[in-house]
């Protein structure tokens, strides 16, 4: 059974964040810590997807802006940082159900306005994204929601938001893991966790990337926002 709730979760992770462009750790935080501890699994569910992010962000890597991501990756990973040790002693049930409610209202905002997802962010707003992404990256792994939102307001095309979005993503996987193994959060202990769900992730994005080849970002759009919502609902139910 323990197998079972690593395999599946990351076979359906690999498969989500590969057509979202995000969502593979909220998938994972839904099953993992019923077989690990919170900070295990946030770690453990970060790694998985390391491969799937490395796999996405060369096959997109025509269409990657590093001096967009860059400063974005700086602000995160600072403020994630922080957070990873606020984690330890931070009750954060309080905190889960703001962020829950947030995403909701985006998710809501999106849907019914035709002209929201294609506007730009003032620079204010694209760093608030920031900062709350990483804030709540370094407590539970789960910072995706608002950076698809910020690297989706940028991009031209879907590849392009899928390279930007991954090869973010990969640099934080890279930053946070070891923030989290010099913390001693994780260890050798939970490596055939690791490779078991990387295996599975892998398969579920090369699933996802016969899926997305057929799609253009305004198909794409609508089905974010609502994954941005589901997310929601997983922080005020979870």
């Amino acid at each position: 059974m323990t197998w079972l709730l690593i395999i599946f979760p990351a076979l359906l992770a690999g498969l989500i964040q590969g057509l979202t462009g995000f969502g593979a750790v909220i998938i994972m935080m839904i099953f993992f810590p019923s077989i690990l501890p919170m900070a295990q699994a946030a770690g453990i569910g970060g790694i998985i997807m390391f491969s799937s992010e490395i796999a996405l962000s060369m096959h997109y890597r025509h269409d990657f802006k590093l001096k967009r991501v860059l400063p974005a990756m700086i602000i995160y990973a600072a403020v994630a940082t922080w957070s990873v040790q606020l984690g330890k002693v931070l009750d954060t049930h309080v905190l889960r159900l703001m962020l829950g409610t947030l995403l909701i209202v985006l998710c809501i905002y999106f849907l019914s306005s035709k002209k929201a997802g294609s506007r730009r962010y003032p620079w204010y707003v694209a760093l608030l994204f920031m900062v709350v992404s990483g804030f709540f990256s370094g407590l539970f792994g789960i910072g995706g929601p608002l950076m698809a939102l910020y690297f989706l307001s940028l991009a031209k095309s879907m590849p392009e938001y899928l390279a930007n979005l991954q090869g973010f993503f990969l640099l934080d996987s890279i930053y946070i893991t070891s923030v989290r193994a010099v913390s001693g959060i994780l260890g050798t202990q939970e490596i055939p966790y690791i490779l078991v769900g990387m295996l599975a992730a892998s398969v579920g994005t090369m699933i996802a990337a016969r899926l997305s080849s057929k799609w253009d970002l305004a198909t794409i759009k609508p089905w974010i926002y609502r994954f941005i919502g589901v997310a929601g609902f997983y922080y005020l139910l979870f």
